[in-house]
């Protein structure tokens, strides 16, 4: 805890759920170092879990930086599949939009982050987790790949010895785990387990136990062999074609195989376009899909068409021949009076840079 914070100052946060990571808090105290907390307020945490963010604010005269879902996505989502589709469809959805995306925005804005994964918590996804890592899913400050750490410092320690240290030094924990819960999060999805059962069993308990991440910490899960490249070794993690889509802001329009191939046919076009070719189960798509929202927003009204193409499955060949396509996501330029589009050089996903590569070219 203290090189990480000596390390990045301003630019490190620790992640707090409200559960016993709040021994990192603790760690973090006894450094005598300044240092950010932030978490994440999905909107269905238990009261108890609010009731102990305040007490942790107190007794260490900090303040929580608090990240929330956009409303405009949970409206939709709720109007859509009521309050509790997660028990019919899986919960990968809903943590995307109420926990994987605030993130995202949070992460954004620093250079590390720092979490309370340990080793025993999850056998099935986080049984090999490193100290330190350069973050597999997440961009950082400065955007692109490698341009965020990631520090696990409890990640060899045993939860029983984290409660050992909890106890010596008298460290506030949330009400909850007096009440047989282990794994704390959303109230809907959290359940108190038995003496025995492992403390993961209290946390989407209808589905399979070997993959229970939220997507916070997504690059925990290893990909199976014989599912689908993305041209970069990576894998689909489930393999199916069912995976929720990504990219929805209304400013973005969606091409299919005919759309982008009458794109590749026009000699003289009069509206240029920027196209991202992706899969939505890639990670790395998946950590620009904020990012990208919000460039098709800006851009709309300004002549430049916002657009994006599935192109995994059935259409990879095709994109691999026809669009340059090397691995997921990659980002095509379609100027007005050019037939061949121009790839984006960069893997700095961020708005600014995505804009300067635009502007360049339009």
């Amino acid at each position: 805890m203290d090189k990480a914070l000596e390390k990045f100052g301003n630019d490190i946060a620790i992640a707090f759920s409200g559960a016993e990571d709040v021994a990192l808090i603790e760690y973090a105290h006894l450094t005598g170092r300044p240092y950010r907390v932030f978490s994440l307020d999905t909107g269905r945490l238990n009261p108890e879990t609010y009731q102990f963010f305040d007490t942790v604010e107190k007794h260490y005269g900090i303040r929580i930086e608090y990240m929330f879902p956009d409303a405009v996505e949970v409206q939709a989502l709720v109007r859509s599949k009521g309050l509790f589709s997660f028990y019919e469809d899986g919960h990968q959805e809903c943590c995307r939009v109420r926990k994987v995306r605030p993130l995202r925005r949070a992460l954004k804005g620093l250079r590390a982050w720092i979490t309370g994964q340990r080793k025993d918590q999850s056998p099935g996804t986080r049984s090999e987790i490193p100290v330190v890592q350069v973050d597999p899913v997440f961009e950082g400050l400065d955007g692109g790949i490698g341009s965020l750490v990631k520090w696990n410092p409890v990640a060899n320690v045993e939860g029983r010895d984290i409660w050992d240290f909890l106890r010596a030094m008298n460290v506030p924990v949330n009400s909850l785990h007096s009440k047989g819960y282990i794994s704390i999060g959303c109230e809907p999805c959290t359940r108190s387990v038995l003496p025995g059962q492992h403390e993961r069993e209290g946390r989407w308990w209808w589905e399979d136990a070997k993959a229970k991440e939220c997507g916070l910490h997504k690059g925990n899960i290893k990909q199976e062999e014989g599912n689908q490249s993305n041209g970069n070794g990576a894998a689909h993690s489930n393999g199916t074609a069912t995976e929720t889509d990504i990219f929805t802001s209304k400013h973005l329009v969606t091409l299919n195989r005919t759309g982008i191939e009458n794109l590749l046919r026009l000699e003289n076009r009069h509206i240029p376009r920027i196209v991202v070719l992706y899969a939505p189960w890639c990670q790395f798509c998946q950590a620009m899909e904020g990012s990208y929202n919000e460039l098709a927003d800006k851009l709309a009204g300004s002549g430049v068409k916002v657009g994006k193409f599935r192109a995994d499955g059935e259409q990879q060949e095709f994109a691999q021949n026809e669009l340059q396509l090397g691995s997921f996501p990659t980002i095509l330029f379609f100027p007005k009076h050019s037939s061949r589009p121009i790839k984006y050089p960069s893997e700095k996903r961020d708005v600014d840079s995505l804009m300067a590569f635009i502007n360049a070219l339009r």
